[in-house]
C-alpha cells in the first residue's frame, strides 16, 4: 500500500486513543462495520503497541497504523508490532529517517509552508496538517494549495463532523483525521454500536462534501 491508497480508504481517518488493549479488536471491527477500514491508533498510552498487535493479527480487513510517533524508537516499535503505516505530529530528521527505514507509508506532520516545502524536497508529498484548526484551518490549506499544488494533506486537530466537509471540498485535502468516531464515553461504556454508527456517518462525508460543491 502506498500513501495515496491509504489516504483514500476513508474520508475520515479515525484517531484512536486506547487505555485498554482488549478494546482494540471490537473498536476496529465496529469502525469497519461502519465503512471505515482504517485506524490510526496513537502511541499515547502503554496499551497502544499491544492494541496494534491485536488488530494486526485479528482484524486483517482493517489497515492499522500508529499515530503520535515522535521518536525513532517508537517508529521501529510500531513497525515491529504490525503497524501498516506511521503518522507523526511533526518531524525531525532523525524521526523521518527512522520512519522511512521501516519501509512503511509515512504521513509526516507539518504546520507551516516551510515545513511542507522541506518535506517535499525529501520526496514526501502526502502530509498531515496539524494542529489543523489552530494552524489556520480551511483558509490556511486553501492558501497553501496555491504555491504548493502537488501536495495533499490529511488535516487533523480540532476537526468536527460539521467542519470536516469544508476541508474535504479542498482539492489538496485527501481525508481528515478525527477523534470523534471513538468518543471517550463510548469507550468507557464499551458502546461499540455507537462507534459503528459514527463510522457510518463519517464514511458518507466525502459524498456530502462533493454534493456541497
Amino acid at each position: 500500500m502506498n500513501t495515496d491508497d491509504l489516504l483514500f480508504l476513508s474520508p475520515v481517518l479515525p484517531v484512536v486513543v486506547l487505555h485498554d488493549a482488549a478494546q482494540a479488536v471490537p473498536v476496529a471491527r465496529a469502525l469497519h462495520a461502519g465503512g471505515v477500514p482504517v485506524v490510526e491508533l496513537t502511541l499515547r498510552t502503554d496499551a497502544a503497541l499491544d492494541a496494534i498487535r491485536r488488530v494486526s493479527a485479528e482484524v486483517p480487513d482493517v489497515v492499522i497504523g500508529a499515530g503520535t510517533v515522535v521518536t525513532p524508537d517508537q517508529a521501529r516499535a510500531a513497525a515491529d508490532a504490525g503497524a501498516a503505516f506511521l503518522v507523526t505530529p511533526g518531524t525531525t530528521d532523525a524521526l523521518l529517517d527512522a520512519a522511512s527505514d521501516t519501509g512503511l507509508p509515512v504521513l509526516p506532520g507539518v504546520s507551516t509552508v516551510s515545513e511542507a516545502m522541506r518535506l517535499a524536497e525529501r520526496g514526501f508529498e502526502r502530509l498531515k496538517f496539524f494542529p489543523a484548526e489552530a494552524s489556520g484551518g480551511v483558509a490556511a490549506l486553501s492558501a497553501i494549495g496555491g504555491p504548493l499544488p502537488n501536495l495533499r494533506f490529511c488535516p487533523t486537530g480540532g476537526i468536527t463532523p460539521s467542519s470536516a466537509p469544508r476541508y474535504l471540498t479542498l482539492p489538496n485535502v485527501a481525508c481528515v483525521g478525527g477523534s470523534w468516531l471513538t468518543p471517550t464515553n463510548a469507550l468507557a461504556t464499551r458502546d461499540y454500536a455507537r462507534i459503528e454508527t459514527l463510522a457510518k456517518e463519517a464514511s458518507s462525508l466525502r459524498t456530502e462534501a462533493t454534493t456541497a460543491t
